[in-house]
């Protein structure tokens, strides 16, 4: 059974989200998956091979007015011809986002993740944390520290550089590249179980 292989495809235009890229990348790697790291203003051919080959899909991008910038949605228009051809049908996919405001709308981003990938046939994975910081007894250095249920959903101030991302922040993506390794590698077990 060859190792599971996951895509991470994304967008950032400060930096601060490819800094949760980075992470998510990371921590699939301690699970034993191949990975490739691919941001949607630098696609190849190659990429959207990796994309048609890959067992998972994860997608991030900021949230800007309420949901992921042009250039994210520009590469999910790109993807049409694939839909019509449900390539990506029963790959698993997940997502993280983040945004300048502690709410921000994040949850908008998430959500247009999870229906983009349903429209493409895929199955979602959620974060599967519980939330943090949601007592008195809890921090602003828990994960989840937001209550994001739907993805790993991150804040960075606007005026601070890549050394602001919030280490709880990194730590949330983290445990989502592990989720999806981990997953992923289930799924593909099963898939090779069944031999489908």
């Amino acid at each position: 059974m060859a190792d599971p292989a996951i895509a991470v495809v994304y967008y950032s235009g400060s930096g601060h989200t490819k800094v949760l890229a980075d992470a998510v990348v990371d921590a699939v790697g301690t699970r034993g998956a191949t990975t490739t790291l691919i941001h949607v203003e630098a696609m190849t051919e190659r990429s959207w091979d990796y994309l048609d080959e890959a067992d998972a899909i994860v997608f991030g991008a900021p949230t800007y007015m309420g949901t992921a910038p042009s250039a994210f949605h520009a590469f999910a228009e790109k993807t049409t011809g694939r839909w019509a051809e449900q390539r990506w049908h029963n790959k698993l996919a997940a997502g993280f986002t983040n945004a300048a405001c502690k709410a921000g709308d994040k949850h908008s981003t998430l959500d247009y993740f999870s229906t983009f990938a349903a429209q493409h046939g895929m199955n979602w994975i959620n974060l599967g944390l519980l939330p943090g910081w949601k007592n008195t007894r809890g921090t602003e250095n828990d994960l989840n520290r937001f209550g994001y249920f739907n993805g790993a959903a991150a804040q960075t101030f606007s005026d601070v550089g890549v050394e602001g991302v919030h280490p709880a922040d990194v730590a949330t993506a983290q445990h989502l590249g592990r989720r999806v390794a981990d997953m992923t590698a289930i799924f593909v077990a099963g898939r090779c179980a069944l031999d489908r």
